[in-house]
C-alpha cells in the first residue's frame, strides 16, 4: 500500500473544475445518471484498476488519479458516490478503516483475504 497521508490543509474542493460524464466502463456514477468532475472520473479509474485484497490509502488514490493531497476528495466522492466501485480497499493512511459502513468494510476486505484486527488493516503502511 502507498503513504499517501491525508494532508490536513487541502479540502479537496473541486469548486471550478467542469463536469464531464463518467468514463464509460467504469462503475460508480452511471454516464446517464451523473456528471462528475475529471478528478471524479480518474478517482473512478484508479478503483476500478484495484485488484482483489488490494488496499490503498485515500492520499494514495488521489496521488494515482493526478491530484496528491486530494485525499479529503476521495473520502467525500467515495461517501456520496461508492455505489459500485470497490471503495472497502480504501483506507486512511495509518490502516484504519474509515469508511461510515466500517463493519461492511471489514467484512468485504476479510472476503477478499485481508488481515483486518480491531478496525485496522495490518499491513497497510510500514509501523510509524
Amino acid at each position: 500500500m502507498g503513504h499517501g497521508g491525508v494532508e490536513g490543509a487541502d479540502h479537496g474542493d473541486d469548486a471550478g473544475e467542469p463536469h464531464v460524464t463518467a468514463p464509460s466502463g467504469v462503475g460508480g456514477v452511471s454516464r446517464e445518471d451523473r456528471h462528475v468532475t475529471p478528478f471524479h472520473a480518474d478517482v473512478q479509474e484508479v478503483l476500478a484498476d484495484l485488484g482483489v485484497g488490494e488496499v490503498v490509502s485515500y492520499g494514495e488514490v488521489a496521488r494515482r488519479a493526478g491530484r496528491p493531497g486530494a485525499a479529503r476528495a476521495v473520502g467525500a466522492f467515495l461517501s456520496a458516490h461508492g455505489g459500485d466501485l470497490p471503495w472497502w480497499r480504501v483506507v486512511r493512511a495509518d490502516g484504519w478503516l474509515a469508511a461510515h459502513k466500517v463493519q461492511e468494510q471489514e467484512r468485504r476486505l476479510r472476503a477478499e483475504g485481508v488481515d483486518v484486527v480491531a478496525g485496522r488493516v495490518l499491513d497497510a503502511l510500514p509501523p510509524r
